[in-house]
């Protein structure tokens, strides 16, 4: 029976240290089950409790999930300009390629929708662990924005250099519920519900979400997000542990085949990631997709290995400094693959 190893369990409580109010979730698949536990500061917690957390930015893998959906049935391509979708953009100006805003490569800024000044307090509050981070939902754009910034910031028809974007996942979203014809909010919790069966998971925070802290233990609530905030399909999903790691399952089952879609290669990514759709694949190994998450006070990670069939998750109601989630996801993935290497193993003899 797998168990977390000491490595592991170090990081864990190096992370809960001085948190007050926090509630860790650590959860992996390995032989097909699920296994859940809640740390706080004092250590393990009962893991009764289904708790909500915002889950950040692995919304823009169910956004490419939905995506490559479309494209299975042939409601779009991954070629498409995004002008074909839009009204109103000007028809004598290029725009990227859905592949290329699912990939990173479109060329728009990382700051984007917002200003300088408004990014520069938004990478302050980062830092310090509070300030506009932790304030309602710093992060919005409507309609009239997002085209005045598509026809501000021109881009020239070429593949760009990997360079995270919120607004090219958000405009990915636009797209899809233009061409659902129902807008985003009710296509994308359809999908989620129904498609994909994953009834703890949805679009905004509820009275079932946990309260986030920041790092001097002050409750700063839960980001608000609006059915009108554009920026949506970039980091407006809720859901448990429970339900990330049967998303995990469906993922490494591939039971929806379009899924597949998003597993596969189709950029180079940053040194260390190539990039699916939405997806962050491991160089070294791109049977390994990845993605994290954070808003103003919620940090998360999930990591799945569809060809060692594990996966593993960490949902935190804080926003952790220096990667902590993403340390402590790997290290647990990296375990159960040594455990299902060794398993193997010992089936050989």
């Amino acid at each position: 029976m797998f168990e977390i190893s000491d490595k592991t369990l170090r990081l864990i409580k190096k992370t809960c240290k001085g948190k007050k109010h926090l509630k860790l979730t650590i959860g992996y698949l390995t032989d097909n089950n699920s296994v859940v536990k809640i740390y706080n500061e004092n250590g393990e917690l009962d893991a009764t409790t289904k708790y909500h957390y915002e889950v950040g930015s692995i919304t823009k893998t169910f956004t490419a999930s939905l995506l490559s959906k479309y494209v299975f049935e042939n409601k779009l391509s991954l070629n498409d300009s995004i002008q074909r979708y839009i009204e109103e953009l000007r028809e004598d100006e290029y725009y990227p390629t859905l592949l290329r805003l699912a990939t990173h490569s479109s060329g728009y800024l990382a700051r984007l929708p917002l200003n300088k000044r408004e990014y520069f307090n938004l990478i302050l509050g980062l830092i310090s662990g509070g300030g506009d981070m932790s304030k309602n939902n710093p992060i919005t754009m409507e309609l009239n924005k997002m085209k005045m910034l598509l026809e501000k910031n021109k881009l020239k028809d070429k593949e760009y250099s990997w360079k995270y974007s919120n607004f090219g996942m958000a405009l990915i979203g636009n797209v899809l519920g233009n061409v659902s014809g129902r807008g985003y909010w009710e296509t994308m919790n359809e999908f989620v519900q129904s498609e994909l069966g994953l009834s703890d998971t949805y679009l905004g925070a509820s009275n079932n979400n946990l309260h986030g802290y920041d790092r001097k233990n002050n409750d700063c609530g839960n980001w608000e997000w609006k059915k009108d905030n554009l920026m949506s399909p970039a980091g407006a999903i809720s859901s448990t542990a429970y339900d990330l790691l049967e998303y995990a399952k469906i993922n490494i089952e591939e039971e929806k085949p379009y899924l597949y879609l998003g597993h596969k290669k189709h950029g180079n990514g940053n040194k260390k990631y190539d990039m699916g759709l939405g997806w962050w694949l491991l160089k070294k190994n791109n049977h390994v997709i990845v993605h994290g998450g954070g808003t103003g006070c919620f940090s998360s990670f999930l990591g799945i290995d569809k060809e060692k069939k594990v996966a593993s998750v960490v949902l935190a109601n804080y926003r952790l400094g220096m990667n902590d989630d993403e340390k402590i996801g790997i290290t647990l993935l990296e375990s159960l693959q040594k455990s299902r290497d060794e398993e193997e193993l010992s089936t050989k003899w």
